[in-house]
Formats: structure tokens, sequence, C-alpha cells
């Protein structure tokens, strides 16, 4: 086995351009989803993304790299991640997003690395802990409770801020994405359109039943504008142009400079819902996103290693 350890590649001005229009689309996707919520039930919300985004890579795609022949001999492969990593994260986002803003929701989903990490470490012989990824892990951790402490505090304290239950879902759907990043390196040499095309096909595949039974959206009354056009933002620019936007910048840049956009997601998603919703962060939340964003560079471990150098 090679054990070459290669340096991360340089990002580029280009890049790093890329990397903040990334962070600004994928922060945009927890506000989009606050929009549509309110009109739309989280299930239907989770169909219409998906199902929006596959159809769109799929004409993206026009048959190429061999896109039919894969998903007919991966489909299994493909249902299970499309399960966690979009049906089951998406549902629990958006299902705490009834109660939520988009800055709380998208800062307690920003633990997602922290979980990954630990998951990658129970389930993986070449991903093993360090002290810079205990310490980084820690820190997250230690943010996320201080973020979501004063709901499990509420009964006690009479605060009438969200339920614990709403708080709760976004780390939840952080956990499932940490499972999905793992179980996701079984697609390595695939490519990387096929990779998107074929867990939204199957995550596509997956909500229909599950909107049908719980939401009968055939019955729904008609949303308005606004919520229709958050719809349209969520599936094609969030996600299906996201998607694309995150595998050029990983062909440029390598995955280890791509995984920074996890730090530009949550202010991306506060400025927005304080603009546009009128949302504002407490300062204990400010602080439980303050721990989280240097938890995720500490464990990132870049930064660590240049102060170290110098």
């Amino acid at each position: 086995m090679d054990k070459t350890v290669t340096a991360p590649a340089r990002m580029n001005a280009q890049t790093w351009g890329l990397l903040a229009l990334l962070g600004m689309i994928w922060g945009g996707s927890f506000f989009f989803a606050r929009v549509a919520v309110g009109h739309i039930p989280p299930a239907t919300l989770v169909l219409l993304r998906v199902g929006i985004a596959a159809l769109a890579l799929h004409i993206y795609v026009a048959g190429r790299f061999g896109i039919y022949e894969t998903l007919r001999d991966r489909w299994r492969e493909f249902l299970l991640l499309g399960l966690i990593n979009n049906a089951v994260p998406h549902m629990l986002i958006f299902l705490g997003q009834t109660q939520i803003g988009a800055g709380l929701a998208s800062i307690l989903n920003a633990t997602t690395p922290i979980f990954t990490v630990l998951i990658a470490n129970r389930f993986t012989a070449d991903e093993k802990l360090s002290s810079e990824k205990i310490a980084g892990c820690l820190i997250g951790l230690v943010g996320t409770a201080v973020l979501i402490g004063p709901r499990a505090l509420a009964p006690f304290t009479g605060d009438s801020g969200p339920p614990l239950w709403a708080v709760l879902l976004p780390v939840l759907a952080a956990v499932s994405y940490g499972f999905a990043a793992t179980y996701g390196k079984r697609f390595r040499g695939t490519a990387p359109p096929i990779i998107a095309a074929g867990q939204l096909t199957a995550s596509t595949l997956l909500m229909l039943p599950i909107s049908f039974a719980l939401d009968a959206p055939w019955q729904l009354p008609l949303p308005p504008l606004s919520a229709i056009l958050a719809v349209l933002a969520l599936a094609l620019v969030s996600t299906a142009y996201g998607y694309i936007l995150f595998f050029r910048i990983m062909a440029a840049a390598g995955a280890t400079n791509t995984s920074l956009v996890t730090l530009l997601v949550p202010p991306s998603a506060i400025i927005a819902g304080m603009l546009f919703l009128g949302e504002t962060l407490t300062p204990l939340g400010l602080l439980g996103m303050a721990l989280v964003l240097f938890g995720l560079v500490v464990l990132d471990g870049r930064a660590i290693a240049r102060l170290r150098g110098r």
C-alpha cells in the first residue's frame, strides 16, 4: 500500500472565490428552506428539493460517464447513500426549521465534520483520531452543548424559546451526514457527477411514497410565489449547482481545502436570516457558534501547523 503523504493543493484567488461562493450557496440553503417550510410540509419539500435537483443533474450529465450502467449496477449502494446523505438529513433539518431559524440550524449542522471524524475513527482503518482531531471534536461538542443547553433546561427555567426536539434535529442530521461521508468512500473512482446524480435519484425514489403518504401533496394549496422561488433556488442553486461547484473545487484544490466551506456556511446563513427574516442570535448562540467554528479550525489542523512552524 502506498503511504506517501502529499501536501494539500494550493488555493489560488479563483479557487478561494469559488469556495466563498459555495459557502454562500450552501448557507443560502438554510434561508431558502426556512422560507419554503412555512408553506410546504417537510417531506414534500425534501421531495421537491432532491427531485428537481436530480432532474437538473441528469440533464447536465446527459448520459455521459456511463451513468445508466452505474446506476443499474450499484442501485443498492445509491439507495443507502441517498437515504443517509439526502432523505434523512434533509427531513430532519426541515422539520427542525419549522421551529428554529436558518442561522441556528446552520450552526448546529456545521458539526458534521466533527461527527464524520468520530464515525470514521470507529469504522475505518485509515482515519484514526490524532491529538488535534480529539481537541477539535471536544471544542466543537462543547459549542454544540452551549447551543442545546438552554433548550434542555427550558422546562426548569421557563424559557419560551424553540423546543428541544427542534434544536436536536439538525445535530442528528449532522450525524447522518457523518455516516454518509464514511460510506461514500466506497464510491472512489466513480465520476463525481454520477455520485451526485445517483444519490439524488435514489433519494427522490425514497421520498416519493413518504411525501404521498404523509402530505398528499396533490391536495396541498398552491404555495405563494416566494415559496415557489425558494424551492427552485434550494433545488437548482443550493443542490444541483452546489454539487457541480463542490466537485469543481475539489478537482482543483483537493478534498482537504474544499472542506473549509464548512466554516463559511453558518455566517452566510446567519447574515441571510438577519437581513431577510429578522432573525437574531443570542450572546449564548454567538458563543456556541464561535466554539463550533474554532473546533473546526483545530480539527482541520493547518492553522495550528502554521503557528507551530512559526
